[in-house]
This record gives structure tokens, C-alpha cells and sequence, in this order.
């Protein structure tokens, strides 16, 4: 029998042994009663009972050690409360229900932790089922979702997660943008975080001697164990993890100072709703903002000033109004000297755009830990058992997100996990059909109701909720999570942290217009046009690219379908109008929303300054690496509006050498940018 087996056989018959009893056992008692530890001498019955009692507290089943006043060791007892293993009942209205069916959905088969998301809503509605003759279907279209881009990064993820759960040191080779070299990494992983499409590990990094981030991308090779110990470190008390996820791109690193924007009334809401939790923000009568918000990268802050087209104004510090003027200079001076001979040198040819092809295969999954996936069939056998029922194996597998071996395996596993003394938690048999029948022992009431949700389904529920948040089922999702967060007991951050960018109440607004079919006008802001416009639109689906959530809805004035950034709506008002389907409305996403590439769209060239130059090339494609550690880079682009926003973000450390008219544009608003005194 392979070790692993055996391990989850000990520790479920652990389990079923101290509920049994029903009061506190010593370890001698332990010993000759639980399968697999009365063949074992007493030096290697100590370590492993030790080890099997750190795993389970490390998958949330903490087992209660009482001593007594002399602090024998001997005379140590253990005791298992029934409410340290079962999850309190949960009582979820119908909406609430339908909308954590629709985000199984949705994200099954498409998100990093989909597998113990399934185990996950099986066990919170158990009590509850399915409402009576609804389908769960979602006017939602996901083209992003929390998912590896690859079987490698799935593995080095399933490899991070386990070490975060069995507190382990991991080791790795990482690239190093900013030195440009692949080193070794030795971590203590605390957690994981998805943002803006990609996955970090947070973790103290034992050769910088403090908490670093860490992108997966950048991880080479295999991700390993440091020792082979059971466990290698305890998290710092204390440490949370929405610390790293919410920061704005300018606080990434130590705090250099304070600085304040005055932003004018035509985006003070723009800023405020977006930017507004990186700081202060202090409104005013006439709808501008004064935003105060700590830096650490002055680069970064600039580039997003620039970014806001001249409607935002540097007050201070000194030290940064100096670095913005600096900065203004050579974004003029490189789109006027270096474009210029760069184009006389001459330019290499931009690649034709490729797409990314869908081969309709999700990465493989990141499988739960089997223990969840037994704890979760021991219920559902139970359950059959006492009703007289059969099951199906083909039933079972699709209900664990198993294969069938699989699930006839973990039968063979409970079959022989037991209360001491003979008797088994269940029995049951798989024919030549498939057909599953169960004979329930006395005992098995202990498994008869769901379980506590282990760390690794409790955050993969809350990391699906905070995903799509309010913008399924009109806020459904947000009260269920509520009911989640009090059966566990704490509100520990899903393994997946996505900071919000849009308002919750507007996403709610567009969630129900969407249901009940109502028109909407729009007051909609396009940063590349820089204006407001309004739209009279029929709101058809919710939908999640790569740059956010748009609304996709069939705009009246252009008579055709339109995508609509939700970060870019100040307002929706119904205009009481309900619209009937026009037999328009979008089954699949569009491409641009999926990859991130236009259809048709034209390719810029552009420059990018050594410190840059590995960042951007690791965005979009190298062209072509020069001497001084700069490059050129091509950059796919649907507008110059939006070619030219990009170049400001970089704030002089990129220019644009084709088209020539985007760096005529970029003079043009760095010009613009200082006769609307960008400093005050």
C-alpha cells in the first residue's frame, strides 16, 4: 500500500476514533485502537502521531491536547470537539443559491481552483439542494478568468499551494527583471495572489531577509521543497495578505513621501472611484478632488498623472514636481531627437499579429487535496446508505471532478477506515455496471454531515465570490459570501485577491438591467477622445477581459453591438424602457476581449529606455535589443488616442518611432500638458 494511502487511512481513522469516543483519549489508547499506528514501535508511533496531528491542524481539524498540572507527557490526552470537523448549516435563499450555481459554472473547468471550488459549494449547500426546476444560467461571459496559462505553471502552482498548506519551504529559479539574471530562490510561501491576469506568491524570501513578491511567469524549471521535514515555518501573527494586493503600481516598495493631486471636475469621479483607496481623497463643492496618496515609485505616479490628460495637477512635494518637469523634457526631447535618428538608422519590421489559438482544453487544474475530496464521498455514501440508494460511479466521478479509478479508489480507502475495535464508518461495493451500493456502520452519524471546509475550499469559495463580486446574480453572491464568512468562523482572504475597480453599486445596476432587459443611458468617458459621451444602450451580458469588466450591450445610436469598460460609466440610469431580444445577443467573447489584440489592429514601434526595457519586453514583442541595454519593441494598437496615452504612461522612458503621426501627437499633448500647468 503506498505511504500516501496509508497516511489518509491513519488520520481519517484518527478522526473517527475521537468523535467515537466522545472524550479525551491518551496516546496508548490511540495506539492500539487507530489503523496503522499498533505495528509501529513507540519512537516512530511519536513522530507520526505528532506529524499526523500538525497535518491535520494545518487543514483546519485541530485536535485539543489537554496536560495536566505536572505537564506529564505521559499523561497527555487528545480530544476532537465535533464542531472543529463539521461545517454549522448554512441557510441560503433561492437568488443566492442560483448565483453560486452560476459561478460553478462559469469558472469549472476555467479556474486555477475549480476542483476544490466544486467540493467547496457541495459541502456549504448540502442542506439546502438545488431550487426547484431553475437552471443556473448567467447573463456573464468570462474570457479572463483565475487560471494558469500552462501545464508548467499549473504544476509550480499545485507545488506553492502545497507548501503554503503544509507550511514548507519552497525553492526555485526566478528571473530577476530587475537585476536581468535567473537566481536561486529560497521562500516561505504565505500566499497566493491573482492580479491583472497573473498569479504571485507572497512569501519572506530567506536571501533579501523580508516579505518579497514573487510572479509566477518568472519561475523557471520545477518548483521543490527546501527540506524534508513535515513543516518548515509559521506565518508571521498577523500577516494579511490584501496589504500587497491593494496597492496602486506607485507603492510598490518603501514609502518615499506624500503626494497631492488636485484632479478637476470633469474626472475628480473618475479618480476617486479607482484610485481613491490608495489614499485620502477630500471632494469639493464643484466636483474636483484633492488626492492624497503615498509613492514609493515617482516614475510610476507621474506616468499615471500624465495619464489623466491634463486634468490632474501636481501640488507637491518639491521633489516630485522637480522629477515631473524632468520627465516632461525627455519626453520631448526623445520624440524629437532620438525618433528622429532612430528612423534614419532604420527600423526592423514589425511581426505580423498572431492570435492565440483556443484549443477548447483548460489547463489542467490544480486538484484539491484528496483528504477534502474523501471527507466530501464518505458524506455523500453516508447519505445514500441511510436512504436505501444507489449510486452511479460515472455519477460520482462527475460530482468530485474525479475519474472513475479515482473515485474507486478512494471507496477502497474508506472501506477500511475505522473506529477501533471493528467498527468501520461504511462499506460499500462497485459491480461490473458501475452501480455503487453502501451499507452505513452505526458509527457513520460522524461523517453524515458535511465537514468544516478545509483552508484550500474555504479559500477557493471566497477567491470565486470575490472574482465575480457584484457582478452576477445583483449582488446574490455578495450576501452568501456574508453566510459563508460566519459558518467559518474569520474572513481569511480567498487564495485569489482581485482588488475591485468598479463600483459595486453601478455593477449591481447593470447586473439587474440585464436580467429584467431594461434600457440604460449611459454617461460613458473615453479616455482616448477625452470626453463624455451619452448612450442609449439594451444591456445583453456582463463580460471579463484581460483590462477588466465591460458591458456588452447594442448601442441604438450606432446600430450594433458595443463593449463598454464598467471603470469608465459614471452613471447608468434606467430609462424605464424594457427591450425585447433582437436575436443579437453575444454567445462567445470577442477576441480583443480574450487576448488583448484588436482584429485588423496596426503595430507601433517603440523605444524603450534601459531601465524599462525588460519590463515592456516582457509585455509586448522585442524587435530588436540595443547596445546600451534599450530596445524596440512592437506594440499593437487600435487608435493613436490610445498609442499615445500608453507612451505618457511611460512617462519619457519610451518613445514612439512609428507611426510618426502617434510621436507628433505625444508633442503635441506634453505641449498641451504644460500651458494647463500639470504642477502648481
Amino acid at each position: 500500500m503506498a505511504k500516501d494511502t496509508e497516511k489518509l487511512i491513519r488520520q481519517l481513522s484518527l478522526i473517527s476514533f475521537l468523535l467515537a469516543e466522545r472524550r479525551p483519549l491518551t496516546a496508548q489508547e490511540i495506539r492500539r485502537s487507530v489503523e496503522g499506528y499498533a505495528t509501529m514501535n513507540e519512537e516512530a508511533f511519536a513522530r507520526r502521531f505528532y506529524a499526523d496531528r500538525m497535518e491535520l491542524e494545518a487543514l483546519g481539524i485541530g485536535i485539543e491536547v489537554r496536560r495536566p498540572a505536572d505537564s506529564a507527557v505521559e499523561q497527555e490526552t487528545y480530544a476532537l470537539r465535533p464542531e472543529r470537523l463539521h461545517l454549522p448549516p448554512i441557510r441560503f435563499s433561492e437568488e443566492e443559491l442560483l448565483a453560486l450555481q452560476m459561478a460553478l459554472k462559469l469558472l469549472d473547468g476555467r479556474f486555477a481552483y475549480a476542483q476544490p471550488l466544486r467540493l467547496a459549494l457541495q459541502q456549504v449547500t448540502w442542506a439546502s439542494g438545488p431550487p426547484a426546476g431553475k437552471e443556473a444560467e448567467a447573463p456573464v461571459l468570462l474570457g479572463v478568468t483565475a487560471s494558469t496559462q500552462t501545464a508548467e505553471d499549473a504544476q509550480r502552482l499545485a507545488k506553492i499551494e502545497a507548501g503554503i498548506v503544509r507550511r514548507k519551504t519552497v525553492v526555485f529559479a526566478y528571473h530577476s527583471l530587475e537585476r536581468d539574471e535567473v537566481l536561486e530562490r529560497k521562500v516561505d510561501p504565505y500566499h497566493l495572489l491573482y492580479r491583472n491576469g497573473e498569479f504571485y506568491l507572497i512569501g519572506y524570501s530567506h536571501e533579501r531577509g523580508e516579505v518579497r513578491v514573487f510572479r509566477l511567469s518568472r519561475i523557471k524549471g520545477k518548483v521543490a521543497f527546501a527540506t524534508k521535514s513535515e513543516h518548515d515555518f509559521r506565518p508571521p501573527q498577523g500577516f494579511d495578505p490584501r496589504e500587497f494586493a491593494q496597492r496602486a503600481e506607485w507603492q510598490l516598495g518603501p514609502e518615499r513621501g506624500i503626494a497631492e493631486i488636485e484632479v478637476d471636475e470633469r474626472l475628480g469621479w473618475y479618480v476617486k472611484r479607482h484610485w481613491g483607496r490608495y489614499g485620502q481623497v477630500e471632494e469639493r463643492p464643484d466636483g474636483s478632488i484633492l488626492l492624497r496618496t503615498g509613492y514609493a515609485s515617482g516614475r510610476a505616479l507621474i506616468g499615471w498623472l500624465l495619464s489623466l490628460r491634463g486634468h490632474g495637477r501636481l501640488v507637491g512635494p518639491a521633489e516630485l514636481v522637480e522629477e515631473l518637469e524632468h520627465r516632461l523634457e525627455l519626453l520631448e526631447r526623445r520624440h524629437r531627437e532620438l525618433a528622429a535618428q532612430l528612423r534614419e538608422e532604420g527600423l526592423p519590421s514589425p511581426p505580423q499579429l498572431h492570435h492565440r489559438q483556443q484549443d477548447g482544453q483548460p489547463p489542467e487544474a490544480i486538484k484539491p487535496e484528496r483528504f477534502a475530496r474523501l471527507m466530501a464521498l464518505a458524506t455523500i455514501l453516508i447519505e445514500a446508505g441511510r436512504q436505501g440508494r444507489e449510486l452511479r460511479l460515472e455519477e460520482l466521478a462527475k460530482r468530485l471532478s474525479a475519474t472513475k479509478q479515482e473515485v474507486r479508489e478512494d471507496i477502497s480507502i474508506l472501506n477500511v477506515v475505522n473506529f477501533g475495535g471493528g467498527m468501520y464508518v461504511l462499506y460499500a461495493e462497485v459491480d461490473e455496471h458501475g452501480v455503487v451500493r453502501v451499507d452505513p456502520e452505526p458509527y457513520s452519524d460522524n461523517f453524515e454531515r458535511p465537514v468544516r471546509l478545509l483552508p484550500i475550499e474555504a479559500k477557493a469559495l471566497i477567491a470565486a465570490i470575490d472574482l465575480l463580486g457584484s457582478h452576477l446574480g445583483a449582488g446574490a453572491l455578495a450576501s452568501g459570501r456574508e453566510k459563508i464568512v460566519a459558518a467559518l468562523g474569520n474572513d481569511a482572504p480567498g487564495l485569489l485577491v482581485q482588488p475591485g475597480e468598479d463600483d459595486p453599486e453601478l455593477a449591481k445596476l447593470l447586473s439587474s438591467a440585464t436580467e429584467g432587459r431594461q434600457v440604460l443611458k449611459l454617461e460613458y468617458y473615453k479616455p482616448a477622445e477625452d470626453r463624455l459621451q451619452e448612450r442609449v444602450v439594451e444591456p445583453l451580458a456582463l463580460a471579463l477581459g484581460r483590462e477588466g469588466w465591460y458591458l456588452a450591450a447594442f448601442d441604438r445610436e450606432r446600430n450594433d453591438l458595443r463593449h463598454f469598460r464598467l471603470d469608465r460609466i459614471k452613471r447608468a440610469q434606467p430609462t424605464g424602457e424594457r427591450f425585447a431580444p433582437r436575436g443579437r445577443e453575444p454567445e462567445a467573447l470577442p477576441d480583443w476581449l480574450r487576448t488583448g489584440q484588436l482584429e485588423g489592429a496596426s503595430q507601433a514601434i517603440l523605444w524603450v529606455a534601459p531601465e524599462r526595457a525588460r519590463w515592456l519586453s516582457e509585455r509586448y514583442r522585442q524587435l530588436a535589443k540595443r547596445p546600451d541595454g534599450s530596445a524596440l519593441v512592437a506594440v499593437p494598437y487600435g487608435s493613436i488616442g490610445w498609442l499615445v496615452g500608453a507612451v505618457l504612461r511611460e512617462a519619457g522612458d519610451a518613445a514612439v518611432i512609428e507611426p510618426a503621426q502617434a510621436g507628433e501627437e505625444v508633442l503635441a499633448a506634453v505641449e498641451r500638458l504644460r500651458s494647463l500647468a500639470l504642477t502648481a
